[in-house]
């Protein structure tokens, strides 16, 4: 399954683009962090993202296996993915959208350049038209992407049974970071 969304995510942006405009990645990291008010901290790490990087369009597309996504402890896993987020049934978060500013970006110059990307992000088979801020970082021709924004998990039709509310915040952080390779 992982090697099948590669290969879509390739295609879809590769139909376009000559193969030097391409980076890609397949092991970006995306955490995700609940603000609650109980002590208990709930977060989570996914070192599998599989994002592509059109770096002539500002196209760019990830796609996120949600059982890859994984706690310190296995109980918060085993409720995250059967009872909030229903992995076997949602196996699969997206997003799909363009940078639009990438026009001030110089990708041949060393930096970190604000960017704002807009696009469709799908959760939970919920799919919303969203706009976020963060940064693409060139360093000795490697680009690095990173943002952090919040999300409601209302909105996404996550719903977080009342016996937990106090350990699971609505508004859930989530930070992106992903290093880009050519396209090969």
């Amino acid at each position: 399954m992982k090697k099948q969304l590669a290969g879509l995510l390739v295609l879809f942006l590769a139909l376009n683009a000559p193969a030097q405009n391409i980076l890609l990645t397949k092991n970006g990291k995306i955490s995700f962090y609940s603000r609650a008010k109980s002590p208990e901290k709930v977060e989570a790490d996914n070192n599998e993202v599989s994002s592509v990087f059109n770096t002539e369009t500002g196209d760019i597309v990830f796609a996120v296996l949600m059982k890859s996504f994984h706690f310190e402890r296995a109980l918060m896993e085993e409720h995250f993915h059967e009872n909030y987020v229903e992995s076997n049934k949602y196996p699969k978060s997206t997003f799909k959208g363009k940078i639009i500013n990438m026009s001030s970006v110089n990708l041949s110059k060393d930096g970190v350049y604000p960017v704002t990307v807009e696009g469709e992000f799908t959760l939970h088979g919920v799919t919303r038209k969203v706009s976020y801020t963060g940064s693409l970082s060139v360093k000795a021709g490697k680009i690095n992407a990173t943002s952090k924004f919040s999300i409601k998990l209302k909105d996404y039709n996550v719903t977080i049974p009342s016996l937990v509310a106090d350990k699971i915040s609505e508004d859930i952080d989530i930070s992106v970071d992903c290093r880009y390779e050519p396209k090969s």
